[in-house]
């Protein structure tokens, strides 16, 4: 069992680092955010779609229940839209520290949608998380609409997780993402049709994008969603909580590594940065100390 857990471990481990490779293929894919993500998710509907068939899966859902995963995809299609528009209009390293602050939201929300009462660490933590903020909007104003872009997104990721948490136990966590994934395309194709955006301009791709939106599609969205399943029959909800935690430090470095001065940023912003990470990571030991009293 030891032996199977660490590999669960770096497996993933393997996964975080993917996501975190998501921000700088946001970076290198020349298109606007609009179409990166239509295609993406396209990419990564059809990998599923074929996992699904290959594994014989029962794809037969009530009409009702198809509605209800595509009105949840349209969340998680407008947060990667805002994620990737927030890359494209700021960088990579205040988009991954302002999307840190879904834990943050998490811990507002929570209450409300399991009708809990507020825990104070979380509170606590969360003015941390609001000081770490005005460090970064205060030092880096010219990023303030990115700031506030992936603001947004990181809240639509807290929405969309404390839904999905839902769900999970009731229905195969494929088949909710295949679905999921097909309500975020329609409402992205919405989007393009009427902005009369299905042009030749919009998705100009360049040589190179064929290339990094393939890798985006299939092993940066259509694998970890298959992969994360298997993972989690191997290891505690902490363990896998508590690794996920670690994509953006992984997406800052290597945007820092890949992209140097683009991503060169005021001390005030690592200060910052490092706060808001710190309270994640904080937030999940607090989270797990309870259970282990409990």
């Amino acid at each position: 069992m030891p032996n199977v857990n660490l590999k669960n471990q770096i497996h993933l481990h393997l996964i975080v680092f993917i996501w975190g490779f998501t921000a700088i293929l946001g970076q290198l894919i020349t298109l606007q955010a609009l179409p990166l993500v239509f295609t993406r998710i396209a990419i990564a509907v059809t990998v599923i779609l074929g996992y699904l068939l290959l594994r014989k899966k029962n794809l037969a859902l009530s009409p009702k229940d198809i509605i209800r995963f595509f009105l949840f995809g349209f969340i998680i299609a407008i947060h990667w839209l805002t994620f990737f528009h927030a890359i494209k209009i700021s960088n990579i390293s205040i988009t991954l520290a302002c999307i840190s602050t879904g834990a943050f939201f998490t811990s507002i929300l929570e209450p409300i949608f399991y009708k809990r009462k507020l825990i104070l660490y979380e509170v606590l933590l969360g003015c941390l998380v609001v000081a770490g903020l005005i460090l970064i909007f205060q030092f880096e104003t010219q990023y303030k609409m990115g700031i506030i872009v992936a603001l947004t997104s990181a809240f639509l990721s807290a929405c969309f997780s404390l839904i999905n948490g839902k769900l999970a136990n009731s229905y195969d966590s494929v088949v909710i993402s295949f679905y999921e994934l097909l309500g975020g395309l329609f409402i992205l194709a919405c989007f393009l049709f009427f902005q009369d955006g299905f042009t030749l301009e919009n998705f100009n791709f360049q040589p190179y994008d064929y290339v990094w939106l393939g890798i985006l599609g299939s092993i940066c969205t259509a694998y970890p969603f298959i992969a994360t399943i298997d993972i989690m029959k191997y290891l505690t909800p902490y363990t896998v909580m508590l690794t996920i935690n670690l994509e953006p430090i992984y997406g800052i470095l290597l945007a820092v590594i890949l992209f140097k001065d683009q991503e060169k940023m005021t001390p005030a912003f690592y200060f910052g940065a490092v706060i808001i990470l710190s309270t994640v990571l904080l937030n999940a030991y607090f989270k797990n100390r309870k259970k282990a009293l409990a």
